[in-house]
């Protein structure tokens, strides 16, 4: 389930009624900002108050029902100053075959200008093994300080490289969701006191 400002305090209801339903795995996320999410953040994100209750009722979510149901909830890193790894780990566990055959590591890097290999002239193995795109952010060797010499480096991976290039214009700068990183001050702005707007709304093309 994808939280945001205008569901994550009905968590708990949500949660109980996903177990009503038989669910066997619950996942309570925050929005991840990237392209409509992106242009819609200030609609979208919630404020610190609704941040730290809905930790409090997926606490009691979890206390209620997890006996019988795996409950994940994952924070937001605009919140917590703490990046994710991008997909657990770029080019280490996850391929993506778009609809026009693109060969991606995460849903969103056809947006880093990077060569794309595709299933139309390429086949997947030599895509995930030899693709400057696969390889581009795989291991530690390609970051910048502070994540270089950051102890949590090989945890976080020096967080995810479409947020980091959507806010620095660079994707191998360090997650500006990091605290240590020096475009921080971006995401503590946005997650301040969010002044909120009309959505844009999706449009078929």
């Amino acid at each position: 389930m994808v939280l945001h400002a205008g569901n994550v305090d009905r968590l708990a209801e949500i949660a109980d009624l996903a177990v009503s339903l038989g669910a066997d795995r619950l996942e309570l996320a925050h929005t991840r900002y990237y392209g409509w999410g992106m242009r819609n953040r200030a609609t979208l994100i919630p404020a610190r108050a609704q941040v730290d209750a809905a930790e409090q009722a997926a606490a009691e979510v979890h206390r209620r029902h997890g006996d019988r149901v795996e409950i994940v909830y994952v924070e937001p890193d605009y919140h917590t100053g703490r990046p994710k790894p991008c997909m657990n780990g770029w080019g280490t566990r996850q391929l993506v075959v778009a609809p026009n055959g693109d060969l991606l590591p995460c849903l969103a890097a056809a947006q880093l200008g990077l060569p794309i290999p595709s299933a139309r002239t390429a086949d997947l193995a030599g895509a995930w093994q030899h693709s400057a795109l696969f390889n581009a952010f795989r291991g530690t060797g390609w970051m910048p300080q502070p994540c270089r010499s950051c102890a949590l480096r090989d945890e976080d991976l020096g967080g995810c490289r479409c947020q980091a290039f959507q806010l620095t214009g660079d994707a191998a700068a360090t997650d500006p969701a990091c605290r240590l990183s020096p475009h921080h001050d971006t995401v503590r702005a946005a997650a301040g006191v969010p002044v909120r707007v009309p959505a844009i709304p999706r449009r078929a093309r």
